[in-house]
């Protein structure tokens, strides 16, 4: 893989190109910026930036000024490689807080195993309804702590309105679920993204992360992405390398909430 032309696919597809997703969703191009404003629930923010010193303050006011008259808290994407290189500063100076960086790291899907042997007493079900989606965000409150129902509502949207741009898998031992992830499909790109790979703690280290990675690389394939991309935490990010992905830059989350949301 050309790690600096996937790149420059995944900017251009991906963040510069994107395009809605649901029907509440709307993506503008604002002079350099690229943003996506939507229901409260789902992700609000900006995915793509071409900026320079001269005009970076400004286009930060105006998003923030954007989200704040929609109230809407929203997250501006800051990926390694974007500019200005003092990017991180200025949306910290304007109120922003930065969350843990993260690696983007991509593998061709055709290269990636697409089946990983399970525990015994463990089987992978997929979600398709509200029962699955309430077993999917139980297993992110477990595994990741805090609260994870505005995943649940956005996936119950996008299973009801637009079900071929997402599939989340459970992966149950008997009645208890123990591990899900999602993966978002964006028609009309290489692209299909792997989401919140999470396992409650007595079932890590059992291969559940690289089951749950093969399971969806396997419908990508299917469904004609040429790529899988995962925002990888630090904790999945020698797995990820083990199974054929390369990191090819950092991106790091600044969030702003305005006052009284």
């Amino acid at each position: 893989m050309d790690h600096t032309a996937t790149l420059d696919l995944f900017d251009r597809q991906r963040r510069r190109e994107a395009r809605p997703e649901g029907p509440d969703s709307r993506i503008e191009r604002i002079g350099p910026v690229v943003r996506r404003t939507g229901p409260a629930h789902a992700w609000n923010g900006i995915l793509w930036s071409g900026l320079d010193e001269a005009d970076a303050d400004a286009a930060i006011a105006e998003q923030i000024r954007h989200f704040t008259a929609h109230g809407r808290a929203f997250e501006w994407k800051v990926y390694g490689h974007d500019r200005p290189a003092d990017l991180a500063e200025r949306l910290l100076a304007a109120g922003f807080t930065a969350e843990d960086q993260e690696t983007l790291m991509v593998a061709e899907a055709a290269t990636l195993p697409t089946a990983v042997e399970l525990p015994d007493g463990v089987e992978l079900v997929t979600v398709t309804d509200e029962a699955g989606v309430r077993r999917v965000t139980e297993v992110h409150d477990r595994a990741f702590g805090g609260d994870s129902s505005h995943i649940g509502r956005h996936l119950l949207d996008q299973l009801a309105t637009t079900p071929d741009t997402v599939a989340a898998v459970l992966a149950m031992a008997g009645d208890e679920p123990v591990s899900a992830a999602r993966l978002e499909l964006y028609p009309g790109t290489d692209f299909a993204g792997l989401w919140g790979g999470g396992t409650v703690e007595p079932w890590r280290g059992k291969g559940l992360y690289r089951a749950l990675v093969a399971f969806r690389t396997r419908i990508a394939i299917e469904r004609g992405h040429r790529f899988v991309q995962v925002d990888a935490a630090d904790t999945s990010r020698p797995i990820l390398a083990r199974l054929g992905f390369a990191a090819l830059t950092t991106t790091t989350p600044y969030v702003y909430v305005p006052e009284g949301v």
